[in-house]
């Protein structure tokens, strides 16, 4: 059960880490000389990154940005407040009832980033012929798939302590 929570542990970590590179990080969509997140733009002008703000219009529809950083960062701070309460749950419930409140915050997170992730994908970058998703927005994408997965490791967890 030891080598068990010291995976699922790890698993979190890397899944906190993935939500935060996700979301700092400037590579949602990129070009040859653009690179784009939720927070700005970069252009490639002489061999040097410059910071722009993100073009206003109907590429980048304000409230649905918005949306976007809101839930990519409330993704991050669900994960994290997950694993504080996974590791005082451990010290401190009852077998049975240590992963829920665990799971319920990882799980929210799972759907936080999902919602800004499918987000994106749907209202941004639809009639731009060149560049592609950048490594950010595939990390959040990898990042809900871990934070589903343990979100649903610890609601079977809290299950099979329970007897």
């Amino acid at each position: 059960m030891l080598i068990l929570l010291a995976a699922i542990f790890v698993l979190h970590i890397l899944a906190i880490i993935l939500l935060l590179v996700a979301t700092i990080d400037n590579a949602w969509w990129v070009t040859d000389t653009i690179s784009t997140d939720v927070w700005a733009r970069w252009i490639l002008k002489n061999g040097v990154w410059n910071y722009t703000d993100l073009p206003k219009g109907s590429h980048y529809p304000e409230d649905y940005l918005q949306a976007v950083q809101a839930t990519s960062v409330l993704a991050c701070i669900f994960c994290i407040i997950s694993i504080i309460v996974f590791v005082a749950q451990l010290f401190t419930l009852p077998k049975g009832e240590r992963f829920t409140i665990a799971g319920v915050f990882q799980l929210l997170s799972c759907l936080c980033i999902m919602i800004a992730a499918s987000i994106y994908t749907d209202r941004f970058h639809l009639d731009e012929s060149t560049g592609s998703y950048g490594h950010c927005y595939i990390l959040a994408w990898i990042s809900f798939a871990l934070t589903f997965i343990s979100s649903i490791t610890y609601f079977v967890l809290r299950k099979k302590t329970a007897d």
